[in-house]
């Protein structure tokens, strides 16, 4: 009888534990070959849940297209065959389709609202907000867009805001230079952060201050795993996005108390609207969007300029004419004392074309993210519904048949006669995105950039103190920081 029961058990454990072996088999399958209703682009989905994402943040310490791209691309980019410029994978979890390809990232770009949308991986929503601005559509999007024209947008560039960009550049530099050494990503930041906290939410310099810290860790989590536990980057991002989100809170429900009261800033306008009969927004969007467009403001100019500053040490010719090109402008003024105008703005031939060049080589941002809206076919693949592709302007603009001797810094290559050529680089220069969704802020941080070295490069000079080696890991990155000493020129 005893030995019935212990066969019967046996038998049922058996079952058991063969079930779970057949369903792991099954879910293993699953996930290296995904369903798909059609032929998947070459790729592999790396490990369960992990994919390939210990392979893609591995840092490469070059300027150099990163191991994780260049190994998966066809020989005609010089580089070891593996999958092409369209490949699967998957990143923290999710399943990806990685676009190196120039004409299908402008098809992604076309056919926005149509077959794909705006996204973000699934770390990147958390972090930022399930109502985040980049994930809303029609009459939502239009009003954000309205919104944040307020301030990036070209009329009060003129009108306003490159005065006070000037006048803070110049109040910044001056204290730089009273300083044995200075870590530029973070003094560039701060002095961003101070003019848009004001400009967006109305604080004071040593709030704002207060609150950029809390943003530090943001930018790191938008590829990372979703473990939320002390010491991981996630547990750090959302250690900061909780501290940020209270600080904006408060701020709200303050000017929703009062709001009789006006400041002349853009909150005053997403009050108005959440106080309208029908609002289009709510507080937990409006909370979303604040933060959002503090974040979006300074950490990929400030980047960018750190990496650029980088660039003009090392190239001292380019420096030169930079200085004459402004020098040329200051000459021409009939009041020395006058500020910067629009004008001259415009008339920076030299120094549109390093600023080209700055954004072509850095690539601060990881990468643009779309989400397939329904099955899309694709060079005789398909990519499956609900799918992300992200596509990397990084790879393009380090690809050789796009730019001659990619690694060069070589603001001339703007000025090529070859009409052919020109027009593939202006055509492949896609730093702040492409299509309708094109970054909110692009106007403002080509003026900023140009604005910068107008006023940094004839009246000053920076030694370098320590750091400004530079590492890619998807985006560029300088680990150790840029230090220098800014000493005015006499």
């Amino acid at each position: 009888m005893e030995g019935g029961l212990l066969a019967n058990r046996s038998y049922a454990v058996l079952c058991c534990v063969t079930v779970v072996i057949g369903w792991l088999l099954h879910w293993a399958y699953r996930w290296v070959c995904p369903p798909c209703k059609g032929r998947l682009p070459p790729g592999s989905m790396g490990f369960p849940i992990i994919g390939e994402t210990l392979q893609y943040m591995k840092v490469s310490p070059s300027i150099d297209i990163p191991s994780f791209f260049r190994q998966r691309l066809k020989s005609c980019y010089k580089y070891i065959y593996r999958y092409g410029p369209m490949f699967k994978t998957c990143l923290a979890g999710q399943p990806i389709v990685v676009s190196l390809d120039p004409e299908l990232n402008r098809f992604i770009f076309q056919q926005e609202g149509k077959l794909f949308r705006i996204w973000y991986p699934q770390t990147a929503n958390t972090i930022f907000g399930k109502k985040s601005i980049t994930i809303f559509t029609g009459p939502v999007h239009k009003f954000i867009r309205s919104f944040a024209s307020k301030l990036f947008g070209p009329e009060n560039l003129k009108e306003s805001l490159i005065q006070e960009l000037e006048d803070a550049m110049k109040q910044h530099f001056a204290a730089w230079a009273a300083k044995p050494s200075v870590e530029v990503n973070n003094a560039i930041a701060d002095l961003i952060f101070v003019l848009v906290a004001k400009k967006i939410i109305g604080i004071a310099p040593e709030e704002s201050k207060e609150l950029r810290k809390y943003y530090d860790d943001f930018f790191n989590g938008v590829l990372c795993f979703p473990i939320y536990f002390p010491g991981t980057t996630f547990y750090k991002c959302m250690k900061g996005k909780r501290n940020v989100e209270e600080k904006l809170t408060q701020l709200l429900k303050h000017r929703l108390s009062t709001p009789e009261k006006k400041h002349g800033d853009l909150l005053d306008l997403l009050v108005e609207e959440l106080r309208s009969e029908k609002p289009l927004i709510d507080e937990v969007f409006a909370i979303d969007a604040l933060s959002g467009l503090l974040f979006g403001s300074f950490v990929t100019i400030s980047g960018t300029l750190t990496v650029g500053l980088k660039l003009l040490k090392d190239n001292p010719e380019v420096v030169k004419t930079l200085k004459e090109e402004h020098e040329a402008i200051l000459k021409k003024r009939e009041d020395m004392n006058s500020g910067f105008t629009w004008q001259e703005y415009k008339s920076m031939t030299f120094t549109s074309q390093v600023m080209n060049e700055i954004t072509r080589i850095s690539n601060i941002a990881p990468g643009i993210f779309r989400k397939t809206l329904t099955d899309v076919q694709v060079n005789g693949y398909t990519i499956p519904a609900g799918w992300l592709v992200m596509i990397s302007p990084m790879v393009g603009h380090l690809n050789p048949t796009l730019f001659e001797d990619p690694l060069k810094f070589n603001p001339w290559r703007w000025t090529t006669q070859d009409k052919e050529k020109q027009s593939i680089q202006q055509r492949n220069l896609m730093p702040f995105g492409g299509g309708t969704r094109l970054c909110l802020g692009a106007e403002f941080a080509k003026l900023f950039i140009s604005l910068f070295l107008h006023v940094l490069v004839p009246n000053y000079r920076w030694i370098e103190i320590k750091g400004g080696e530079v590492s890619r890991v998807g985006e560029m990155v300088v680990p150790h920081g840029y230090h220098i000493q800014l000493v005015r020129r006499t």
